[in-house]
């Protein structure tokens, strides 16, 4: 049976399903997320500029042209591996904060499709 406002119940937007998916700690998860993948991206985007530009300016030094193409290609499959080792904190950071977000999402499905089977209240 479905609740109702006559009931005494709450009808969430789900109609019977309160609004939990927007608690405290699942935005709290989500911004240091969101915090922690914006400093990650931006440590790879600033090591691959500092390699492409050392390996474009450098050899100037010594009247060698790379092409800016070349170098930015170079800086980029040097950065890679690179940012792996240099930046393990942040993306152990990362991973534990999509497992955290993945966990809480993963738990209020469960919680909603057993509300909708009516399972529990």
């Amino acid at each position: 049976m479905r609740p109702s406002l006559a009931d005494g119940g709450e009808v969430g937007s789900l109609g019977g399903v309160s609004d939990e998916l927007t608690a405290p700690e699942d935005a709290g998860a989500k911004s240091s997320l969101i915090k922690n993948l914006v400093l990650y991206t931006l440590a790879r985007l600033a090591l691959f500029a500092v390699l492409a530009g050392a390996i474009f300016y450098v050899p100037r030094l010594i009247d060698v042209n790379v092409p800016l193409l070349v170098a930015m290609a170079f800086g980029l499959l040097l950065s890679l591996p690179i940012s792996m080792f240099a930046f393990k904190s942040l993306r152990l950071a990362v991973n534990a904060d999509i497992a955290t977000v993945d966990a809480k999402r993963r738990e209020q499905r469960e919680d909603l499709e057993s509300k909708l089977r009516g399972d529990r209240e």
